[in-house]
C-alpha cells in the first residue's frame, strides 16, 4: 500500500465530505477510493470514518490522523517544491 497515496485519498474524502467527491477530485473510481480507505483502516487497525449514504464523519482516531496527514502532505509538497526550485536554479547556471 502506498501510504502517501492513501493519506491523500483520506484527506480528499474528508475535505470533500464524501468518497464520491474525493474520487472526482483525484480522478479515481469510487470503488478505488473506497478500497484505499478500507486498506488504510486495516493497516492502522482503526476506523477513521463513519460512512453513511449521506455523509462522512470522522472518528476520534480519524480526527487526529487527519490533522497529521494534512501536516505530512504539506511537508512533502514543500520538500518537493524546494527540490524543484533548487534543480531549476542549477539548470539556469549550466
Amino acid at each position: 500500500m502506498d501510504r502517501l497515496e492513501a493519506m491523500t485519498v483520506f484527506v480528499a474524502a474528508v475535505d470533500g465530505g464524501s468518497l464520491s467527491a474525493a474520487g472526482r477530485q483525484l480522478r479515481m473510481p469510487l470503488a478505488t477510493v473506497s478500497r484505499k480507505l478500507s486498506d488504510l483502516e486495516a493497516h492502522l487497525r482503526a476506523r477513521l470514518l463513519h460512512r453513511s449514504t449521506r455523509k462522512l464523519t470522522l472518528t476520534d482516531a480519524g480526527r487526529d490522523y487527519y490533522a497529521s496527514c494534512k501536516r505530512i502532505l504539506e511537508d512533502v509538497g514543500d520538500a518537493e517544491r524546494d527540490a524543484r526550485a533548487e534543480a531549476d536554479l542549477r539548470d539556469c547556471y549550466r
